[in-house]
């Protein structure tokens, strides 16, 4: 029975240290993706906004050129 217990404290004390360092890199893995996934949220709605004011524009380019051709077609 007592050897059974060594045995078993040793196999404990083997274990929970590399236990421990895997968990904190996990952890810390964790904590470095989170903080990635929140740059790219804030670059995200950046990126958002500059892409729809510059589509607006385009619309807006594109829609004063197909009333322009339109305009003089009509004129023919």
């Amino acid at each position: 029975m007592l050897n059974y217990l060594c045995i078993n404290a040793l196999s404990n004390l083997l274990f929970c240290v590399p236990k421990a360092a895997v968990l904190h890199g996990k952890s810390v893995g964790f904590a470095l993706q989170n903080s990635r996934f929140r740059n790219a949220k804030t670059k995200l709605l950046f990126s958002f906004r500059i892409i729809f004011t510059k589509l607006r524009g385009i619309f807006s380019f594109l829609n004063r050129i197909t009333r322009v051709s339109i305009g003089s077609r009509n004129s023919m």
